[in-house]
């Protein structure tokens, strides 16, 4: 019924897990693992676990083609290979609860809807993920609203590439992965291929279904932000000066305000307390939007190092991808947005 399709390029920290809880679902009748010439131990990994998981089947990318993106040619072959009536495409940093594939064709039944997307839980075990890591979501939880995705009469598109499961003959229908060979967000490229061709979407972002550590270094995950952070964000110069200016200006008024009341000989407590109001305003709003999200409240902690490290991210984003290359895994991709 479901062949689940993993890329997989040096996961060797992650792909037993991802394997493990993919292949224990019942309605996947088959798993089918890309190895994206791995130079860990995952090949070794995948070995062993293909020796005792009957429904694994591994398969070697090969040499990367021109003009594709890495993880888009592995799936593609992953695609091209598979028998399932729907096709699971996810990560190999995955971890999938007992059920969710199950809560994923339910869910298309539901809503009729040729294309099921999860953003799955975060795993954050660092003070660097836990600052960065929540306060991207928040901020694409403004961008993109489940409620217009969902529905068919709006234009909005959206999906995420760690769980998108989607009915075989749909996919190729919209040309695959193929039509998408180097854009870096291809979830988002397909989930608009696929309304754009009048089929439904449905997309959220569940309990207990799928979890992910996405990033186990800094460095990775500076590179991964990097390279998405902008396009999702809208792709425009205007997004990241509107994103940026928002602190800017909070941090501008303090200083206004402080100014106003020095001029003035205020009394001396009144700049502080100013100062304190508006960091404790910010802290507040924040924590609204952690729950909302689904992020523990006491995250509002890392606020401020959060700001700081999604501004950086945003801006370094902005230029990789307008003025620069793009980095990830080991591979280089020229700049896509304008």
């Amino acid at each position: 019924m479901v062949s689940a399709i993993i890329p997989a390029r040096n996961e060797e920290a992650s792909i037993a897990r991802a394997v493990e809880s993919v292949a224990a679902q019942r309605e996947v009748g088959e798993v089918i693992v890309v190895n994206d010439q791995s130079t860990d131990r995952t090949g070794a990994i995948l070995r062993e676990l293909a020796a005792r998981i009957p429904k694994l089947r591994v398969m070697a990318a090969g040499e990367l083609p021109a003009g594709w993106v890495g993880k888009n040619y592995a799936v593609s072959l992953g695609a091209a290979a598979a028998q399932g009536d729907w096709l699971l495409f996810t990560d190999a940093d995955t971890y999938h609860y007992p059920g969710s594939t199950r809560r994923a064709l339910s869910d298309a039944v539901e809503h009729g809807a040729a294309l099921v997307s999860y953003s799955p839980e975060q795993e954050l075990e660092t003070w660097w993920e836990r600052s960065l890591i929540p306060i991207v979501y928040c901020r694409l939880a403004g961008r993109f609203s489940y409620a217009r995705v969902n529905d068919p009469e709006q234009a909005d598109a959206a999906a995420n590439g760690q769980y998108l499961m989607i009915l075989r003959d749909v996919y190729r229908s919209v040309g695959g992965h193929a039509s998408m060979a180097g854009e870096v967000l291809e979830d988002v490229a397909l989930a608009r291929r696929v309304k754009g061709a009048r089929y439904k979407i449905y997309f959220t972002a569940p309990m207990g279904v799928v979890r992910t550590r996405m990033y186990r270094s800094f460095r990775a995950m500076w590179e991964g932000w990097t390279k998405n952070l902008y396009p999702l964000m809208g792709g425009k110069p205007s997004v990241v000066l509107r994103e940026i200016s928002g602190w800017l200006a909070g941090a501008l008024l303090i200083v206004l305000c402080g100014a106003v009341f020095l001029k003035n000989h205020a009394a001396g407590w009144m700049l502080p307390a100013v100062i304190v109001a508006a960091v404790i305003g910010a802290h507040l709003r924040y924590a609204v939007e952690l729950y909302q999200n689904l992020y523990p409240v006491s995250y509002i902690k890392y606020y401020m190092p959060g700001v700081c490290l999604y501004t950086s991210t945003l801006a370094a984003s902005w230029w990789k991808n307008t003025r620069g290359m793009v980095e990830w895994k080991g591979r280089t991709y020229p700049e896509r947005t304008q």
